[in-house]
């Protein structure tokens, strides 16, 4: 049976008709505060009070709390449509569900084998109350689509998708560990050398996005993995999209769409031809919250944080003034990768990489706080002009020579301009 909408009486008893068990309704009232512990008893002594035995079939709890005024109709058509998606069994031919996971705003995650090869995944579910949807039914499609695109170490990999009696799910690489949201509730920041290897590795998985034509257009501490083997997986990809997709961009113009405090400024003006550069922006908000405990920027409202982003008069503090323990090269490299305008940011991933690897080293960035002319010049044009066809590795070497080499040629010309400073004294003095 359909869960009721507003302004129709709910069935007599949620147990039977929709297969919820009341203790879960019970939760759920409590979870949302649509009622107070005390309401929910009263309501219960009210229902046993009026079925003695040997009357007709009791009220459901549900029934009796509308009559008490304590619901309102339109609120128990919500609880059953609620728990009725979560609670509903699912079944998928070839696996076997093992438990529910946590439920989202679009669908919910089970923990399931798959049995052919008795390997552990996780099955994302559409939410029955948005399966009756055509436009959530392509948005779920579309999500498992751009995953099967991608195949990489640190990506959450998707293994097969489809539907089961009007069921919508896709099978995911299941996933053991906390995100970087939960690592910072519970220690409030990561060490610097930490923070520049997990940006590496979302870094990587940008590269590999970029290389496949696709944006993640939602980087943020929520969506990276870190496992127990200390692998980092960046996951959900609902907010996805391809870059070259021009009615998919039309179709949102004009929307912001994002997390407020990672937000891009151009995906703040749901601008269209958003790229790469969006991502990385969003990474830089993140290793910035990673190293210092704090988002870029704050607000009372997400529209005032996004304000932030866009403003040209707002400045980011720099993150190692808020953690002196930072390397001033990290500085740079945030505030690169946090430029509200992207002609100034890293252009590509590949970039960012050779920075982030010359922070790990104890070396100085490359590319951060260059102007914008000289960038490309100096990520390539240097560096492909000595070692044509060089591999990544190569360049990063090159790239450490050739901050090793500036650094000579600053000392020599110190030591230069001391010399003629010590003649003229000495001339002076004769």
């Amino acid at each position: 049976m359909a869960a009721p909408v507003a302004g129709e009486s709910p069935p007599r008893d949620p147990r039977e008709s929709s297969g919820v068990d009341e203790s879960q309704l019970e939760k759920s009232i409590l979870r949302r505060g649509l009622a107070t512990a005390a309401e929910v008893e009263a309501c219960k002594a009210e229902r046993t009070r009026r079925s003695p035995k040997g009357t007709e079939a009791a009220k459901s709890l549900l029934e009796i709390m509308v009559e008490a005024k304590v619901l309102t109709q339109g609120q128990v058509a919500r609880l059953l449509q609620e728990t009725g998606d979560t609670n509903r069994k699912f079944q998928i031919p070839g696996y076997q569900v093992l438990q529910r996971l946590g439920k989202g705003s679009m669908g919910v995650v089970y923990k399931a084998k798959q049995i052919s090869v008795d390997r552990v995944v996780a099955v994302k579910v559409l939410l029955d109350s948005l399966a009756q949807n055509k436009e959530f039914i392509k948005r779920f499609e579309r999500e498992a689509m751009i995953a099967a695109k991608l195949s990489h170490n640190n990506v959450v990999n998707a293994i097969d998708a489809g539907q089961v009696d009007g069921r919508y799910y896709f099978v995911m690489e299941y996933v053991e560990g906390v995100t970087i949201k939960d690592f910072l509730d519970q220690h409030k920041m990561f060490e610097e050398k930490e923070a520049l290897r997990i940006t590496i590795a979302i870094a990587e998985a940008l590269k590999h996005a970029n290389q496949r034509g696709l944006i993640h257009r939602d980087i943020k501490p929520e969506n990276v993995i870190l496992t127990k083997n200390r692998e980092v997986k960046l996951a959900d990809l609902g907010l996805a999209r391809l870059t070259d997709d021009e009615k998919w961009g039309l179709s949102e113009a004009g929307m912001a769409i994002g997390t407020p405090y990672y937000i891009s400024p151009e995906q703040v003006r749901g601008e269209i031809n958003i790229d790469i550069r969006a991502d990385i922006y969003s990474l830089g908000a993140t290793l910035y919250h990673m190293a210092t405990g704090k988002v870029p920027y704050s607000g009372e409202t997400p529209n005032d944080v996004m304000r932030k982003h866009v403003d040209p008069k707002v400045n980011i503090v720099p993150p190692d003034h808020l953690n002196t323990k930072l390397s001033g090269g990290l500085g740079m490299v945030v505030e690169t990768m946090l430029a509200k305008s992207r002609e100034q940011r890293y252009q590509t991933p590949d970039d960012l990489i050779l920075d982030l690897k010359c922070l790990e080293r104890g070396e100085s960035p490359i590319i951060a706080g260059q102007k914008p002319e000289a960038l490309e010049g100096l990520a390539h044009g240097e560096l492909e002009y000595e070692n044509p066809g060089a591999s990544e590795g190569e360049l990063v070497e090159v790239a450490a020579q050739v901050n090793n080499r500036n650094n000579v040629i600053a000392a020599m010309a110190m030591i230069l301009a001391l010399s003629v400073i010590t003649n003229v004294i000495l001339l002076a003095v004769h």
